[in-house]
């Protein structure tokens, strides 16, 4: 079976790991400081909070942004649930905008329509890799006077109108789980180009400890004295992983180059077939494709899953609208509040995209695609 997607370790990470297992810390030590470090060196110098996935680098992010009840968070509805349940989890209303029907982006016109005067945060994901129009929807936050969050789970080593991703949000947030562009097997981070908000972060994944005696409210307890001024969670990403996520970087430029390669090679290979709609490629982007994101006509989308699937290959639907889900239907959503979004949905299906695919294996999948059609 030709895998959807697949981890890329070799010996240098396993050294990596080896050495942090070995060392005088499996948890918080020296390899978080610097994989958080490293990380900075793919988001314009913003500093980076090290998680233990991208669910927890969402939630970390809204409680840093003091996104509770009473307030709303807009964000797309073609993504995978984390980032709309994190908010609903802290109390607040989740307002679902429609997307780019190019792009699969959220639409910075639909998200305009639908901020309020409760909106404190508008959340945009970073379809496949490709982020939406950023500038776009800073000045829709700005208006409404919310925080932008990029959600930038498939997208670290995008660079967007000459900017990394990483820094074109209030807060930004990472995933590395094992099918991400890099991985530390489970893990995310939250990134920030605001001192408070990262400050906020940083206690927040700790438990929100105050250690500092300057900041506590009765530092004269003792010298082991810590407080908590906030509640918080213990999110923190051991340095074993943040070990193996080091190690990744030092090759994630390779990991992008190759990922366009394969995309390209798709590309190429499904341009004469009229029932195959590639991906949307912007002029002003340097996409860190994470997945590939074709369309086909809907009443033939699930026929096609299947005689891949059945042939040996990998593929998977990116995304179930998230207000489809019933636990969003239980609180009042319906079809057929993004139109754009849920015909997306029905026409998508993601063909293999990893590091360790081989032209010969994309020719494969190419083959069957237009056998498919052919036939």
């Amino acid at each position: 079976m030709l895998p959807y997607a697949r981890q890329s370790v070799d010996e240098s990470d396993v050294a990596a790991v080896a050495a942090a297992v070995s060392g005088d810390y499996l948890s918080t030590g020296p390899a978080v400081a610097r994989f958080e470090a490293d990380l900075a060196g793919w988001t314009g110098g913003h500093p980076a909070v090290a998680v233990t996935s991208g669910t927890a680098a969402l939630h970390t992010a809204y409680a840093a942004a003091g996104v509770g009840p009473g307030q709303e968070v807009l964000t797309s509805p073609l993504t995978f649930v984390a980032t709309a349940a994190t908010a609903a989890l802290l109390g607040a209303r989740v307002v679902f905008a429609d997307v780019d029907e190019r792009t699969g982006c959220l639409d910075p016109a639909a998200a305009a329509a639908a901020v309020t005067d409760r909106t404190t945060v508008v959340t945009s994901v970073d379809y496949a890799g490709l982020p939406a129009d950023m500038d776009a929807l800073r000045a829709v936050a700005d208006r409404a006077g919310a925080l932008l969050l990029e959600d930038a789970a498939h997208s670290i080593g995008t660079v967007w109108r000459g900017r990394p991703v990483g820094s074109l949000a209030d807060l930004t947030t990472l995933s590395f789980f094992a099918t991400k562009n890099l991985t530390t097997a489970e893990g995310g981070a939250v990134v920030s180009t605001s001192p408070e908000l990262f400050a906020r972060a940083a206690s927040f994944r700790n438990h929100g400890l105050v250690r500092d005696r300057g900041e506590q409210r009765w530092p004269d307890e003792g010298p082991w004295h810590q407080e908590v001024h906030a509640f918080g969670l213990n999110y923190r990403l051991p340095d074993v992983l943040c070990a193996l996520g080091s190690s990744q970087l030092a090759r994630l430029a390779g990991f992008v180059a190759r990922r366009a390669e394969i995309s390209a090679r798709y590309d190429a290979a499904l341009a004469d077939v009229a029932e195959v709609r590639t991906p949307a490629r912007p002029d002003d982007a340097q996409v860190a494709w994470h997945l590939y994101p074709a369309r086909v006509p809907a009443e033939v989308r699930r026929a096609l899953f299947e005689h891949l699937r059945a042939a040996g290959i990998g593929v998977q639907v990116n995304y179930i609208p998230a207000h489809w889900h019933p636990a969003f239907a239980d609180l009042g959503y319906r079809r057929g509040e993004c139109p754009v979004a849920e015909q997306w949905y029905r026409e998508e299906i993601s063909l293999p995209l990893f590091v360790g695919l081989t032209d010969d294996d994309v020719d494969r999948v190419c083959e069957l695609v237009r056998g498919f059609f052919a036939a």
